[in-house]
């Protein structure tokens, strides 16, 4: 495992149906099996994927995980220096043995993952294939995923969120969609004309997708679930795509590289969740979650503390980078350090505990502030950040991108008083155009902190 035996399955039951689009272009099933099975004795030992989106990447993908070959996937947009770096720590290419189009043994690595980062060497990390066949079994049943499917990742495979939904659609036998590159217009002509059914990516991309399908009346009333990871859904972008694709189950989930899936929740159509809730549902199919402290001792119910996961699909640990605080190990439970508690079993994200900011002596996480801001009147989207300070060691200050209506720092102020206590509120507010991202639609904190240090008219002070 993890697709390939499946793969071949139905390219034996259904060869002419459609398995793969990139743009406009796609490849059955029977076809997709046979380029694969022609690159299978041109991939080394260990392959390594540095290529945008198309359907050779897919085919070669496939390939480079025959056997017991594993695979690296670098994003291309990543500096030459930093992708030469990677290239040399993974070694020459070396011969591999076997030239069959199947799978390896399922305790084998397959998969070199690597956590994201633009500036520094990221961390290398491996995974089994029995682990994400055991993650395609819990997100399949979880998400209900099946072969009538036609799933839309639109952002680069590089991404582990789309390599996942491609193999997860490969292993399940069902169409999968995306693009060489993100457009609004493509994703939109694909929903009326490919009928797709299922999107799954980044909560920027749906905002785009969803308020700019409503201005231009794209229907997106066929689809039937929404898949969001990377950043919790911000008010203003769950009801726009509540307006966009009425029909639509919106899932969201935590998981983190180095764990695979751990907690997750659906909101049926109509359904809307607890303003400034920082809950992410119940654990996953598989998956058990306990609150430990930094010595492993269990927390009670409504403690916050490092968030403990025990599964079969966790990674096998780093190749490199490993400097003994990123992945915790107590015993069978595994942690990255996320914050968090536990209420009535459901899972309550904090953040991560490099992002905590300590003002005056008390410990503020950006995510419950951010969260906070996100359900006062007038406020679609907020991120916090801790500015250095020298009375209160870090101050907290928040970048708020207004709703059309617009707001003032009063009107934020008097919102965030039933919600948020009084010292963990933010001491300086600035407007924002957008939120401040990175390169794969995540929000950066630290962004947000160079536009105010460096006066940047990005984040402009509200008055």
């Amino acid at each position: 495992m993890p697709f390939l035996d499946q793969l071949q399955r139905w390219a034996n039951e259904r060869p002419d149906d459609t398995a793969i689009v990139v743009g406009a272009q796609g490849l059955t099933w029977e076809s997709l099996q046979k380029l694969a099975a022609d690159l299978v004795t041109e991939s080394p030992q260990v392959t390594l994927l540095e290529d945008g989106n198309s359907l050779e990447f897919v085919a070669r993908f496939a390939a480079a995980v025959a056997g017991e070959r594993q695979c690296a996937v670098l994003d291309p947009s990543w500096p030459e220096q930093l992708r030469s770096e990677v290239r040399s720590r993974l070694g020459a290419p070396a011969p591999a043995a076997g030239t069959e189009l199947a799978d390896g043994p399922a305790d084998s690595s397959f998969l070199i993952g690597m956590t994201s980062g633009t500036t520094s060497v990221p961390k290398a990390f491996t995974r089994s294939r029995q682990s994400w066949v055991l993650s395609f079994q819990a997100s399949m049943a979880f998400f209900g995923l099946d072969a009538t499917d036609k799933t839309m990742a639109p952002g680069p495979l590089a991404s582990s969120l789309n390599l996942y939904a491609l193999s997860e659609c490969l292993y399940a036998g069902s169409e999968f969609h995306t693009l060489e590159n993100f457009d609004v217009g493509d994703v939109h002509a694909a929903i009326t004309h490919d009928g797709i059914t299922r999107l799954v990516l980044v909560p920027t991309m749906l905002r785009l997708l969803s308020e700019r399908g409503l201005l231009g009346g794209v229907d997106a009333s066929g689809v039937r679930s929404i898949i969001c990871a990377g950043s919790k859904l911000d008010a203003r972008t769950l009801e726009a795509a509540r307006r966009w694709a009425p029909n639509a189950t919106l899932f969201e989930y935590y998981g983190a590289s180095e764990l695979s899936f751990v907690s997750g929740l659906g909101l049926a159509p109509g359904q809307t969740p607890s303003p400034g809730g920082s809950g992410i549902g119940r654990p996953f199919p598989g998956v058990e979650v306990l609150i430990m402290d930094d010595d492993g001792g269990i927390l009670p119910e409504g403690v916050d503390g490092n968030i403990c996961v025990r599964s079969g699909m966790v990674s096998n640990g780093y190749l490199w980078g490993d400097d003994g605080q990123a992945l915790r190990r107590f015993g069978d439970w595994y942690t990255v350090g996320d914050q968090g508690y536990l209420a009535d079993g459901e899972l309550h994200i904090l953040g991560r505990r490099s992002d905590m900011i300590i003002t005056s002596g008390k410990n503020v996480y950006p995510h419950e502030v951010e969260l906070a801001l996100a359900s006062v009147p007038g406020v679609a989207a907020a991120v916090a950040a801790g500015m250095p300070d020298d009375l209160r060691g870090q101050r907290v200050v928040a970048g708020i991108v207004p709703s059309h209506g617009g707001v003032t720092a009063t009107q934020v102020k008097t919102g965030l008083e039933e919600v948020l206590a009084r010292d963990k509120r933010p001491i300086q507010y600035y407007v924002l155009d957008e939120l401040p991202l990175t390169d794969r639609g995540k929000v950066s904190r630290q962004l947000l902190i160079d536009w105010i240090g460096e006066g940047d008219r990005k984040a402009r002070r509200l008055v």
